[in-house]
């Protein structure tokens, strides 16, 4: 996934991203590293905040 690579891209911190989904900057780092796995709907809020497809944040297109 491409989760770090966009963020950093828009230059956001992993609190910043954690506080606007709602979690744990913990549980943010644990998608980012692929230790927990990425709920849909988490996926999708990013997306749109990015304003990229989920493809994309997935790898599935460039």
């Amino acid at each position: 996934m491409r989760l770090k690579q966009v963020r950093e891209e828009n230059c956001k911190t992993q609190k910043e991203i954690a506080e606007y989904l709602n979690v744990k900057q913990n549980t943010y780092s644990q998608y980012e590293t692929g230790v927990r796995q990425l709920p849909i709907d988490v996926l999708i809020k990013l997306a749109k905040y990015y304003n990229v497809s989920t493809d994309y944040i997935l790898e599935l297109e460039d």
